[in-house]
């Protein structure tokens, strides 16, 4: 029979917190627990075989922490837990999570926390450092992006797997993901199902009986072990995985952002440690902070997460900055509905919404970003927002009673699926004008995955347990779809191509660089003249390339975007370009990207009902004393 070894205990440090490797090959643990009751560690053998019990004593308990010194343990041969009384705690604070590789699973016994630590070879690995202003988002769910059969990829539903998809998102031109919740949490979950008749179960002697069902939490919004990666979104090796795919990201000139949910109980040291930790530990670019009583301030103010990117509804900038002080880095940004509701009325044509649209459209403060986004995880999809005009959530279990109630969307005629052509253009029509108003925005558009080929998740605005075709990417529609997917690469090609687009501060309306136009102007059925009845749905918005970044080697063009989300077509008038230019359209979302040259004696132009057209400046300017030269 094999010897157990001996390991001798002696007092601790009460931090830091959990599993700690000393120098002299010793390990010290620490945890918060009840003084009550009798506390301790048990160590889980690998190999198998009961669990090692050792109980902590009085004397290392400071406070409400009790901490231990172990020597003569050897770290790679066990994992662990705490305890207290007869409830076993897995470490809050483990960097790898064992228990839960299977996804949808039931866990049995309990997750036990892993002390493994292993090198990583980051070789010559560099955070990019994207400006937000040249940022474009993609909001994706590592699990759903790759996990349909018609991925392609390898390793699907994975870390490796969304690694290997990294040349389709270079070709889409994005330059960040943002993936939902990677840490470990449990996905399944026991729920009291809906009855669906007046006989309540009960048991033999005639009791009832509360059911439940297990139901999946897909989205992983809830508290979690957030200093551990998801171990079922790997092959084998979480944490070993997730380094190889930010590295394979950056290498690409690409961001890693995660989305992190502290619900009130997780305290403020705790959240701020994590964050630092996914910082050092994995290279992350940025974090999206959700839940509430979230210490943002203190976030925004620690030097060592300064250039991160920090995302979240709101930051104190009076506590941050001093007054008038614009930070050297903008790394915060705000996230909000508020552009994404403003948009999506203005794209259906309701009344008095085109004033609130053009003010989110100029939006983009010098002291943080603003991320703008149609459509997220949470609602309707982009081809569902122009096919629905209510939500379908019966698949959830919950009688459609989850969900917002409210999505600003229209189904163009007809409720879902149709076959009608002509209701199939308006749709594919309004997607296309609805990423355009995204992409023609200041501040830095977010997509949603599956969005940019036309994926539908059948009316449901709430899939957070639909672990299915609902949710999962369909990478056919790539092929079938291929049309609108061509116009989203054009439409993100046109906007990175030219920097009056997405630009560092907002835009003031007005001509500070005396050249004889504003940065940004707008128009109606006369030029410089937008009109102001709250039934009016059409404007036409100038950029003048004159204000493009001054790292330019030369100025950008005039770009004049035309917008009527009318029914019926509208006349919009075209202000004068400088003597030797005139307009030429380069997009129109009544069909495809085209190249047809204006008159440049024209003075206005007739925007179709729901559509948006693009011009752009072409020749050259006639300087004085200088001949006129054509491109």
């Amino acid at each position: 029979m094999k010897e157990t070894k001996e390991i001798r205990m002696e007092k601790g440090k009460p931090y830091p917190l959990g599993w700690t490797e000393n120098a002299d090959g010793s390990v010290n643990l620490a945890a918060v627990l009840e003084r009550n009751k009798e506390c301790g560690v048990l160590l889980y053998p690998r190999r198998g075989g009961a669990p090692r019990r050792l109980a902590f004593r009085e004397e290392d308990r400071i406070g409400k922490i009790c901490c231990m010194k172990l020597i003569g343990l050897d770290a790679q041969e066990y994992e662990y837990n705490f305890y207290c009384g007869e409830e076993v705690i897995t470490d809050p604070k483990a960097r790898r999570i064992c228990g839960n590789e299977k996804w949808g699973k039931k866990i049995s016994p309990s997750l036990r926390s892993d002390s493994t630590e292993d090198a990583f070879d980051w070789k010559n690995d560099r955070r990019p450092q994207i400006p937000y202003e040249n940022s474009i988002f993609y909001q994706l769910h590592v699990r759903g992006f790759t996990k349909h059969t018609s991925s392609g990829v390898t390793a699907k539903g994975t870390f490796a797997g969304l690694a290997e998809k990294i040349p389709y998102l270079k070709s889409l031109q994005v330059t960040a993901v943002e993936l939902m919740p990677v840490y470990e949490f449990t996905e399944l979950e026991a729920v009291k199902p809906l009855r669906q008749n007046a006989y309540p179960a009960k048991d033999q002697e005639g009791n009832p009986v509360e059911e439940t069902l297990p139901r999946i939490n897909y989205w992983g919004f809830k508290k979690g072990y957030y200093f551990a990666p998801k171990a079922s979104y790997s092959v084998k090796d979480p944490v070993l995985e997730f380094k190889e795919m930010v590295r394979a990201f950056h290498a690409e000139g690409m961001e890693v952002i995660l989305q992190f949910y502290f619900p009130k109980e997780i305290n403020r040291e705790m959240i701020l440690e994590v964050i630092r930790y996914w910082v050092c530990e994995y290279h992350i670019d940025g974090v999206h902070l959700m839940g509430e009583q979230i210490p943002v301030g203190i976030l925004a103010a620690d030097p060592m997460l300064t250039d991160t990117k920090l995302i979240y509804y709101g930051f104190p900038y009076e506590e941050i900055y001093p007054v008038g002080q614009v930070p050297d880095v903008r790394n915060l940004a705000e996230c909000r509905d508020e552009f994404q509701y403003d948009m999506r009325r203005f794209l259906k044509g309701d009344e008095d919404t085109l004033h609130q649209a053009l003010r989110r459209m100029r939006c983009n403060p010098v002291q943080n970003g603003v991320i703008n986004y149609i459509t997220s995880y949470e609602g309707f999809s982009l081809a569902d927002l122009v096919s629905y005009d209510r939500k379908h959530n019966e698949a959830n279990g919950e009688d459609n009673q989850d969900g917002n109630p409210y999505n600003a969307s229209w189904n163009c005629g007809v409720e879902g699926p149709t076959r009608k052509r002509t209701i199939l253009q308006l749709r594919k029509r309004q997607m296309k004008n609805a990423l355009a108003l995204l992409l023609f925005s200041q501040g830095t558009p977010m997509l949603t995955a599956g969005d940019e080929f036309g994926q539908s998740r059948e009316g449901n605005n709430n899939p957070y347990c639909q672990d299915n075709e609902i949710s999962w990417l369909n990478w056919k529609l790539t092929e079938k779809n291929k049309d609108f997917l061509d116009y989203t690469k054009e439409l993100i090609a046109l906007r990175k191509a030219h920097p009056v687009f997405h630009q560092s501060r907002e835009l003031t309306l007005m001509d500070y660089a005396a050249c004889g136009y504003p940065d940004l102007s707008y128009h109606g059925k006369d030029a410089w003249r937008l009109m102001a009845d709250r039934l009016n749905r059409e404007a036409g918005l100038m950029y003048c390339g004159r204000y493009a970044p001054k790292d330019r080697a030369q100025e950008d063009d005039f770009f004049y975007i035309a917008m009527n989300m009318h029914w019926e077509p509208q006349r919009l008038a075209l202000p004068d370009l400088p003597a030797g230019m005139r307009w030429e359209k380069v997009l129109d979302t009544q069909g495809d990207v085209v190249e047809t040259q204006a008159d440049p004696l024209i003075k206005s132009i007739t925007v179709p009902g729901r559509c948006i057209q693009v011009l752009e400046s072409t020749g050259n300017p006639v300087r004085k004393g200088k001949k006129r030269k054509e491109k």
